[in-house]
């Protein structure tokens, strides 16, 4: 399944909308996209990755890289409805005591 990306503001917030596999091949579009939300964002961006059914670990390297590129700018950079495969990635790397998470549902 491709990567689709889709960036949009919701109420003064930056979200990027996250949909399909990120790896190795797929990662640097979404580090693209992120850096480009960071230099939107005021003070929040939001990364949606509801839609996501795969991610590799060169996925999690680049949500590492926007949180500690987010952190630089004094942006509060959260993962929003994280998928239950993305969670489980992130649960057995121990970062999703790292990062900021919404969860819903």
């Amino acid at each position: 399944m491709a990567l689709k990306l889709n960036r949009h503001e919701e109420e003064g917030i930056q979200v990027l909308r996250v949909s399909g596999e990120v790896d190795l091949y797929s990662s640097p579009e979404l580090r693209i996209a992120v850096q480009t939300l960071l230099d939107r964002a005021k003070d929040r961006v939001h990364i949606d990755l509801s839609g996501v059914a795969y991610m590799d670990s060169s996925g999690v390297a680049t949500l590492v890289e926007g949180m500690r590129n987010a952190r630089a700018c004094d942006v509060a950079f959260v993962l929003y409805a994280p998928s239950e495969s993305v969670m489980k990635v992130l649960t057995l790397s121990r970062l999703d005591s790292v990062f900021d998470i919404i969860e819903t549902g």
